[in-house]
Protein backbone atom coordinates (compact mmCIF):
# COMPACT_ATOMS: atom_id res chain seq x y z
CA UNK A 1 0.00 0.00 0.00
CA UNK A 2 1.54 3.36 -1.00
CA UNK A 3 2.17 5.95 1.71
CA UNK A 4 -0.66 8.33 2.37
CA UNK A 5 -0.40 11.76 0.72
CA UNK A 6 -0.88 14.53 3.27
CA UNK A 7 -1.04 18.21 2.44
CA UNK A 8 -0.63 20.62 5.35
CA UNK A 9 -2.18 24.04 4.90
CA UNK A 10 -1.34 26.78 7.39
CA UNK A 11 -3.53 29.83 7.84
CA UNK A 12 -2.79 33.07 9.69
CA UNK A 13 -6.55 33.48 10.25
CA UNK A 14 -6.73 30.11 12.02
CA UNK A 15 -5.80 30.64 15.69
CA UNK A 16 -6.45 27.45 17.67
CA UNK A 17 -8.41 24.94 15.63
CA UNK A 18 -7.04 22.05 13.64
CA UNK A 19 -9.14 20.13 11.13
CA UNK A 20 -8.66 17.55 8.40
CA UNK A 21 -10.57 16.06 5.51
CA UNK A 22 -10.07 13.72 2.57
CA UNK A 23 -9.88 15.13 -0.94
CA UNK A 24 -9.75 12.13 -3.24
CA UNK A 25 -6.57 10.20 -2.44
CA UNK A 26 -5.10 13.11 -0.47
CA UNK A 27 -5.65 14.21 3.13
CA UNK A 28 -5.72 17.95 3.81
CA UNK A 29 -4.79 19.07 7.35
CA UNK A 30 -5.58 22.70 8.24
CA UNK A 31 -3.39 24.23 10.96
CA UNK A 32 -2.77 27.63 12.56
CA UNK A 33 0.22 29.37 10.93
CA UNK A 34 2.06 29.79 14.26
CA UNK A 35 2.11 26.09 15.20
CA UNK A 36 5.61 24.61 15.71
CA UNK A 37 6.90 21.79 13.47
CA UNK A 38 6.82 19.38 16.44
CA UNK A 39 3.20 20.27 17.17
CA UNK A 40 2.43 19.99 13.46
CA UNK A 41 3.72 16.41 13.35
CA UNK A 42 1.68 15.47 16.42
CA UNK A 43 -1.48 17.09 15.05
CA UNK A 44 -1.10 15.49 11.63
CA UNK A 45 -0.76 12.03 13.25
CA UNK A 46 -3.71 12.70 15.54
CA UNK A 47 -5.92 13.92 12.69
CA UNK A 48 -5.00 10.95 10.45
CA UNK A 49 -5.92 8.60 13.32
CA UNK A 50 -9.24 10.40 13.83
CA UNK A 51 -10.12 10.23 10.14
CA UNK A 52 -9.24 6.52 10.00
CA UNK A 53 -11.42 5.80 13.06
CA UNK A 54 -14.32 7.77 11.59
CA UNK A 55 -14.01 5.94 8.27
CA UNK A 56 -13.94 2.57 10.06
CA UNK A 57 -17.17 3.44 11.86
CA UNK A 58 -18.76 4.49 8.55
CA UNK A 59 -17.48 1.44 6.63
CA UNK A 60 -17.85 -1.58 8.91
CA UNK A 61 -16.53 -5.00 7.89
CA UNK A 62 -18.72 -8.10 7.48
CA UNK A 63 -17.74 -9.15 11.01
CA UNK A 64 -18.74 -5.71 12.29
CA UNK A 65 -22.11 -6.07 10.53
CA UNK A 66 -22.74 -9.46 12.17
CA UNK A 67 -21.81 -8.06 15.58
CA UNK A 68 -24.08 -5.06 15.04
CA UNK A 69 -26.93 -7.34 13.95
CA UNK A 70 -26.54 -9.37 17.15
CA UNK A 71 -26.63 -6.19 19.25
CA UNK A 72 -29.75 -4.92 17.45
CA UNK A 73 -31.48 -8.29 17.84
CA UNK A 74 -30.81 -8.36 21.58
CA UNK A 75 -31.81 -4.73 22.11
CA UNK A 76 -34.98 -4.58 19.99
CA UNK A 77 -36.05 -8.18 19.33
CA UNK A 78 -35.18 -9.91 22.58
CA UNK A 79 -32.37 -11.79 20.83
CA UNK A 80 -34.86 -13.84 18.80
CA UNK A 81 -33.35 -13.05 15.38
CA UNK A 82 -30.00 -14.83 15.04
CA UNK A 83 -28.44 -14.49 11.59
CA UNK A 84 -25.80 -17.00 10.53
CA UNK A 85 -24.08 -14.29 8.49
CA UNK A 86 -24.38 -10.62 7.59
CA UNK A 87 -22.25 -9.39 4.73
CA UNK A 88 -21.81 -6.62 2.19
CA UNK A 89 -22.72 -7.43 -1.42
CA UNK A 90 -22.17 -5.54 -4.67
CA UNK A 91 -25.01 -7.07 -6.67
CA UNK A 92 -27.98 -5.23 -5.13
CA UNK A 93 -28.74 -2.19 -7.24
CA UNK A 94 -32.47 -1.92 -6.40
CA UNK A 95 -32.56 -3.11 -2.79
CA UNK A 96 -30.80 -1.91 0.34
CA UNK A 97 -30.69 -5.38 1.81
CA UNK A 98 -32.03 -8.90 1.50
CA UNK A 99 -32.47 -11.94 3.66
CA UNK A 100 -32.81 -15.70 3.24
CA UNK A 101 -34.70 -16.83 6.37
CA UNK A 102 -34.13 -20.54 5.66
CA UNK A 103 -30.36 -20.06 5.87
CA UNK A 104 -30.31 -17.10 8.26
CA UNK A 105 -28.23 -15.02 5.87
CA UNK A 106 -28.49 -11.27 5.49
CA UNK A 107 -26.94 -9.29 2.66
CA UNK A 108 -26.47 -5.52 2.80
CA UNK A 109 -25.90 -3.46 -0.35
CA UNK A 110 -22.49 -1.80 -0.55
CA UNK A 111 -24.39 1.33 -1.66
CA UNK A 112 -25.03 1.85 2.08
CA UNK A 113 -21.31 2.13 2.88
CA UNK A 114 -20.57 5.58 4.17
CA UNK A 115 -24.19 6.31 5.10
CA UNK A 116 -24.96 7.19 8.72
CA UNK A 117 -24.75 4.21 11.07
CA UNK A 118 -28.39 4.62 12.16
CA UNK A 119 -29.45 4.14 8.52
CA UNK A 120 -27.34 0.97 8.15
CA UNK A 121 -28.76 -0.21 11.50
CA UNK A 122 -32.29 0.29 10.18
CA UNK A 123 -31.61 -1.87 7.10
CA UNK A 124 -30.02 -4.54 9.30
CA UNK A 125 -33.04 -4.37 11.63
CA UNK A 126 -35.44 -4.67 8.67
CA UNK A 127 -33.64 -7.81 7.51
CA UNK A 128 -33.42 -9.23 11.06
CA UNK A 129 -37.20 -8.98 11.33
CA UNK A 130 -37.45 -11.00 8.10
CA UNK A 131 -35.77 -13.86 9.96
CA UNK A 132 -38.85 -13.85 12.21
CA UNK A 133 -41.58 -12.72 9.79
CA UNK A 134 -40.90 -13.33 6.07
CA UNK A 135 -43.64 -11.04 4.70
CA UNK A 136 -44.26 -7.28 5.03
CA UNK A 137 -47.51 -7.60 7.00
CA UNK A 138 -48.63 -5.70 10.10
CA UNK A 139 -46.68 -7.99 12.47
CA UNK A 140 -43.51 -7.38 10.46
CA UNK A 141 -43.84 -3.57 10.58
CA UNK A 142 -44.72 -3.63 14.28
CA UNK A 143 -41.40 -5.38 14.99
CA UNK A 144 -39.43 -3.03 12.70
CA UNK A 145 -40.90 -0.07 14.60
CA UNK A 146 -39.11 -1.26 17.75
CA UNK A 147 -36.06 0.42 16.20
CA UNK A 148 -36.48 4.05 17.36
CA UNK A 149 -35.09 5.64 14.18
CA UNK A 150 -37.04 3.45 11.75
CA UNK A 151 -39.24 6.21 10.32
CA UNK A 152 -36.34 8.66 10.10
CA UNK A 153 -34.14 6.09 8.33
CA UNK A 154 -36.91 5.19 5.85
CA UNK A 155 -37.26 8.89 5.05
CA UNK A 156 -33.49 9.22 4.61
CA UNK A 157 -33.37 6.26 2.20
CA UNK A 158 -36.41 7.45 0.27
CA UNK A 159 -34.89 10.91 -0.10
CA UNK A 160 -31.56 9.45 -1.16
CA UNK A 161 -33.26 7.23 -3.76
CA UNK A 162 -35.37 10.08 -5.10
CA UNK A 163 -32.32 12.32 -5.47
CA UNK A 164 -30.25 9.59 -7.12
CA UNK A 165 -32.84 7.79 -9.29
CA UNK A 166 -36.13 9.64 -9.16
CA UNK A 167 -37.91 6.79 -7.33
CA UNK A 168 -37.91 5.10 -3.93
CA UNK A 169 -36.16 1.76 -3.40
CA UNK A 170 -36.97 -1.01 -0.98
CA UNK A 171 -35.04 -3.05 1.59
Amino acid sequence: MPPETVEVRRSSRRRRTVSAYRDGEKTIVLLPAGLSRTDEEQWVRRMLDRLAAKEQRRRPSDDDLLERASELSVRYLGGRATPSSVRWVDNQQHRWGSCTPDHGTIRISTRLRGMPSWVVDYVIMHELVHLLVPSHGPRFWALVEHYPKAERARGFLEGFSMAAHGDAEEC
